[in-house]
């Protein structure tokens, strides 16, 4: 049984024909693939884009969806072994995963880090448990990486260049300022999927303390000796850009300071110029700009590249909708 919990545990060629499908289901939003099935939708943490499309998704092929909230609308769940549960917990997510099991389809999890000790993060606990005890097909809504928007991001561009093939565009992931230190969820997808499609790719963050975690960018080594393009990093604004075709901006905490966000959140505010502007933009190559949403403006970015025609940010997150049909299409075909 196949999950979708990251695009690197798919191929290529399952990856290009769900982003195929997602371009079809544009076209003609209704199907069956889902017709009489039930989806689970499970958020440990907040959504407006997430909850939206995966519930209309559900509905424009034909299927039901039950959104779930443990702690607020559903019981809280433990997710480790051997724990004596006489705290919060109501119920094992070993009894969770396999009662839902019974009842739908598929389970969608949404579980963000609790920004404590990346060491515990890093291993995607929630997701991983849900994956390792559900008997039906699991889908990752965003815990610490995040592949529904990497493929509503890789459609977006896609559709703005005219072409499946991407390959030879310079791709520039920027770090920009947040007054919090936010997940790196984002930035690792943003950096696996721009590699797998092959782009020139150059990580662009204020110094090495910003890196993203060792995982995500072996992945997209990976990724380059196997799709070609090239992955480098930058920590100067004006060379990053220089003929960009694509700018993705996305903000995240330095994983050195994970925990100890006090310490970091000084080092962070003195990097406010990281902000994508008009100036910065007019050195790339009449380059696109986007973001995952939801974005401070004129923190992030400034009104200007938000409002620039070359801004696909909203066609990207119409894009989630497409995307995670094609996946929960895909998926209910096993």
């Amino acid at each position: 049984m196949k999950h979708f919990l990251n695009t690197q545990d798919w191929t290529r060629a399952e990856l290009d024909a769900v982003l195929a499908d997602a371009a079809r289901y544009k076209r003609q939003r209704f199907g069956d693939a889902l017709k009489g099935k039930g989806v689970a939708l499970v958020f440990f943490n907040s959504s407006l884009r997430t909850r939206t499309s995966f519930e209309l998704g559900t509905f424009q092929l034909g299927g039901h969806a039950v959104v779930l909230q443990p702690g607020k609308d559903a019981w809280p769940i433990e997710f480790d072994l051997g724990t004596v549960m006489d705290g919060e917990a109501e119920e094992h997510i070993a009894e969770v995963a396999k009662v839902l099991s019974r009842y739908v389809d598929l389970i969608g999890v949404r579980a963000f880090p609790k920004f404590v000790d990346w060491s515990i993060d890093r291993q995607d606990r929630v997701l991983n448990g849900f994956a390792k005890y559900s008997t039906v097909p699991v889908i990752n809504m965003e815990t610490i990486t995040h592949p529904c928007q990497e493929l509503a991001h890789a459609l977006a561009l896609q559709e703005h260049f005219g072409t499946t093939d991407l390959r030879g565009k310079k791709y520039v992931l920027t770090w920009t300022y947040h007054p919090k230190a936010l997940n790196t969820a984002v930035a690792n997808s943003a950096l696996t999927i721009a590699t797998r499609m092959g782009m020139d790719v150059t990580l662009l963050c204020p110094t090495e303390e910003y890196l993203l975690d060792e995982r995500y960018t072996g992945w997209a080594a990976q990724n380059v000796a196997e799709s070609g393009g090239s992955l480098a990093i930058s920590h100067d604004i004006d060379s990053a850009y220089r003929d960009a075709d694509v700018v993705y901006a996305k903000s995240w905490g330095a994983l050195p300071y994970f925990g100890n966000w006090e310490k970091e959140k000084p080092i962070r505010d003195q990097f406010k110029h990281f902000i994508v502007d008009e100036r910065k933009m007019g050195l790339t190559n009449n380059g696109v700009f986007s973001h995952c949403l939801p974005l401070r403006r004129n923190v992030k970015a400034t009104d200007g590249v938000m409002d620039s025609p070359n801004c696909i940010a909203i066609d990207e997150a119409e894009n989630r909708l497409h995307v995670q049909k094609a996946v929960m299409a895909a998926l209910a075909k096993q």
